[in-house]
């Protein structure tokens, strides 16, 4: 057990992740450190050690054992061994909020998937499970799938990636989804997609954060005045959540007249009503 504990901390400090910010991609660790001691001398370090001021001497005693617990003249045969992982500055304000910066849904509702895209697009609809409708770009949409080199034609990914996925979540998820490419002038913008839990109407299921509010009004246009669109957009602009709708180089500025301009189009708007609730907004 030690030598699996030891190999994955050491995998999982080499590895990196990007973040998207309205200036470009930051690529960044997801650890800062990791330190390996055995458990008996984490309890003895931390009874030596008790308050919170002599924090930063506990951490240097663990790094002291850390680096003799390397040496190949210690034995490493006690499988009682704990890791002490710290994670990247960067990581931070990420971790702190976990429910508002990450997408939460049931493994088992996707365990059943093969394709790699069925599961990337059914992460992407369940950031908007409270609506049921997504509406995004393509170009950000082969971002999210790493197909910026694949699949140039609009046919080729409709049918190699978009119907393969669709068809794929709608026989083993929870969900049914339909999705239509929309057109901007003769080119192909964006993807629609529409989808609902299966047998809602029966269990009468709803999202948690479904909006009362939005119930009644689901199939209107909340049509919003000009001191709104203003103001809302600026915020929108703000939220970590909708980060992945900034363009490459984009400031907070253009990114809110983007979202300004979503707020006024009836088939895009709907993707931003959850967050409109939480900036406080009421009809």
């Amino acid at each position: 057990m030690a030598r699996e504990i030891r190999s994955a901390c050491s995998d999982l400090i080499k590895r990196t992740v990007i973040i998207e910010t309205p200036i470009g991609d930051l690529e960044t660790h997801w650890l800062h450190n990791v330190l390996h001691f055995k458990s008996e001398t984490f309890e003895r370090l931390k009874k030596q050690y008790p308050d919170a001021k002599n924090d930063e001497e506990f951490i240097n005693a663990l790094r002291l054992h850390n680096l003799l617990d390397s040496l190949p003249i210690v034995v490493n045969s006690d499988d009682n061994v704990v890791a002490r992982i710290v994670f990247h500055e960067d990581m931070m304000p990420y971790l702190s909020d976990l429910k508002s910066h990450f997408t939460q849904y049931f493994l088992s509702d996707c365990k059943g998937f093969s394709g790699a895209y069925s599961f990337r697009i059914y992460q992407l609809m369940m950031q908007f499970k409270s609506t049921g409708y997504c509406n995004i770009p393509l170009k950000e949409l082969r971002k999210i799938l790493s197909l910026e080199s694949l699949y140039s034609n609009a046919a080729d990914l409709k049918r190699r990636v978009i119907d393969a996925a669709c068809t794929e979540i709608n026989e083993k998820s929870p969900y049914t989804v339909k999705y239509e490419l929309i057109k901007k002038g003769n080119k192909f913008h964006s993807l629609e997609l529409k989808f609902k839990k299966k047998n809602a109407e029966k269990e009468q299921l709803r999202c948690p954060d479904t909006i009362d509010m939005f119930e009644e009004q689901k199939n209107n246009f909340l049509k919003l005045s000009d001191a709104q669109v203003d103001s809302f957009g600026n915020q929108l602009s703000e939220l970590s959540e909708l980060s992945y709708l900034a363009r490459e180089g984009e400031s907070y500025k253009d990114l809110a007249l983007r979202l300004k301009t979503m707020l006024r189009d009836p088939d895009q708007q709907p993707q931003l009503l959850p967050y409109l609730k939480k900036l406080g907004f009421k009809p």
